[in-house]
């Protein structure tokens, strides 16, 4: 086994426990966020239509591979939780997004041929009792006649409950994105709108993101 992919798993079993630590204190954030749900976004066209052999949280290196995606480094975390503002457990995160040159793991993608065969594409968390998730991949990039973002589906028990988008904030394609702006609501809107900000402590300049979404439900189970 290569140093690289030894001191990978290593380093996301850290950012794991690390994530479950930070996120431990019941009902944190709950009263705030409960009072806007995350809005519903249309899934797109590009939801993968054959899932790669690699569905895990970390999108910039696909199994043992030691060649990983090109792109800034992002760590995007937060927590699922229900209309109560409580964590939601066993619920099951999936993340797809472009690749640094703007093509989806997806055939009908307008360059596919020319993406990124060392980012993954598409990755799947299940939550714990804290209701945290957590991706390693790339800052999202535009491509012709959208804004950057990533795609987010979240499952329970086989029930989709939610898809939604997230969105960088301050990007300047924000304010002419049609599906972004179709959310009329200024919080709903905003609440999708999240900071891709740099970590101090990086030497290779990551950014770091927090998404938490509420949903409009409360599951049961």
């Amino acid at each position: 086994m290569s140093i690289f992919v030894s001191s990978r798993r290593l380093f996301l079993s850290s950012l794991t426990a690390l994530g479950a630590a930070a996120f431990t204190t019941p009902g944190l954030f709950a009263e705030e966020l409960s009072r806007v749900k995350t809005p519903k976004q249309t899934e797109g066209p590009f939801y993968p239509n054959k899932l790669p052999l690699d569905t895990d949280n970390d999108l910039l290196i696909i199994n043992d591979s030691i060649t990983p995606a090109v792109g800034k480094v992002t760590h995007l975390s937060g927590r699922i939780l229900d209309a109560k503002g409580e964590p939601v457990r066993n619920a099951l995160v999936e993340i797809w997004q472009v690749d640094n040159k703007g093509a989806y793991l997806h055939s009908g993608s307008a360059n596919y041929k020319d993406r990124d065969e060392n980012f993954q594409g598409f990755g799947r968390f299940l939550t714990g009792s804290t209701g945290e998730y957590y991706f390693r991949t790339i800052k999202p990039v535009p491509y012709p006649g959208r804004t950057p973002h990533i795609h987010f589906k979240i499952k329970k028990s086989g029930k989709e409950l939610l898809t939604t988008q997230c969105y960088v904030k301050g990007d300047p394609g924000n304010e002419r994105d049609f599906i972004l702006k179709s959310i009329l609501d200024k919080n709903a809107r905003e609440s999708i709108v999240v900071d891709f900000a740099p970590m101090k402590e990086s030497r290779i300049g990551e950014l770091a993101a927090r998404f938490d979404i509420v949903l409009g439900i409360t599951p049961e189970g």
